[in-house]
């Protein structure tokens, strides 16, 4: 079969999330996908959508979608791909012309090699032997948790003396969330530093309801760690990071910063609320999103292909 493949423009942001909905219903059972998030990633600033991005038609219907962008400035290139699962030769087009570009964007970087990350569903609707054939492997696992949310029962916790917890209120409270958020995630695997401005981008801080953002803090440590959320997901409440810094672990102020968050949609009158975390992450998050009630709603495989 013949597709005619062409680059996105924001305009086919409205297609590419109709196309990652009926992805989202095959892969978890429900549309996940919310028009403003695919806006985003169009307007992602290491994306030049001429020649980053891939969408692949069969006669006038959508049947497979590409963007790639590239924030380490070296070999790491990161990669989305989505396709219908009886459009595989479309999927290919696409994964093709993408690792093309991938090994284009490393060697312009000046770097000998492209080391591509491409996040899908445990049970894609891509046939991943299109990816294991070309060299491809799984090398992280993330697990995307879920809590359902009462009002009665989650309410603002109290603050143990000496703790303090303040919504983000202005541009000093954004760049202090931008400096835990490097410095709390710096050991995490695949992280990548950014200064402040694309970090703006990336939590998509002029769509970002501030008051959902929180720094905690101590007496003895001052300002420790942060917690950033955010309310624009129609299936769910969504808490996209949280950070504390390595020597105040173990006082409890990640769990007081959740159940601060729950708190707060559930005052909104969410009845969910949402993450991802790394099962392997070596800070222990997994077991803390446990004890507080949140359990796997689905997970995704980081896949890592080298190209040279």
């Amino acid at each position: 079969m013949s597709y005619a493949l062409r680059p996105a423009a924001l305009a086919d942001a409205p297609a590419v999330t109709a196309l990652l909905n009926a992805v989202d219903v095959i892969e978890i059972g429900r549309p996940e996908t919310d028009l403003h998030t695919v806006e985003a990633d169009l307007k992602h600033p290491e994306t030049d959508l001429e020649r980053d991005s891939w969408l692949a038609f069969d006669g006038d219907r959508l049947v497979a979608y590409g963007l790639l962008w590239d924030d380490s400035g070296g070999e790491r290139v990161d990669i989305d791909h989505y396709v219908l699962p009886d459009r595989q030769d479309a999927g290919r087009l696409v994964l093709e012309a993408m690792e093309a570009r991938a090994l284009e964007r490393a060697r312009e970087n000046g770097a000998g090699r492209a080391v591509v990350h491409l996040h899908l569903n445990i049970e894609p609707t891509l046939d991943t032997s299109l990816l294991t054939g070309r060299g491809w492997s799984v090398v992280r696992r993330y697990h995307v948790l879920r809590r359902a949310l009462d009002p009665a029962a989650d309410r603002a916790p109290a603050l143990p003396d000496g703790v303090r917890l303040r919504p983000c209120a202005d541009e000093a409270d954004r760049g202090r969330v931008h400096e835990l958020y490097q410095a709390t995630f710096a050991e995490h695997f695949d992280f990548q530093p950014r200064a402040y401005e694309p970090w703006l981008h990336d939590v998509d801080a002029e769509g970002l309801d501030w008051s959902l953002v929180w720094i905690v803090g101590t007496d003895e440590l001052g300002d420790a760690g942060f917690l950033l959320a955010r309310d624009d997901r129609e299936a769910m409440g969504w808490i996209r990071s949280l950070g504390v810094l390595r020597e105040a672990r173990g006082r409890g102020l990640a769990g007081l910063m959740l159940r601060q968050a729950f708190a707060a949609f559930a005052a909104r009158g969410r009845d969910t609320v949402g993450l991802g975390v790394d099962t392997a992450n070596a800070t222990g998050a997994p077991r803390l999103y446990a004890r507080h009630g949140m359990t796997v709603h689905y997970a995704v495989d980081t896949w890592e292909g080298v190209l040279r």
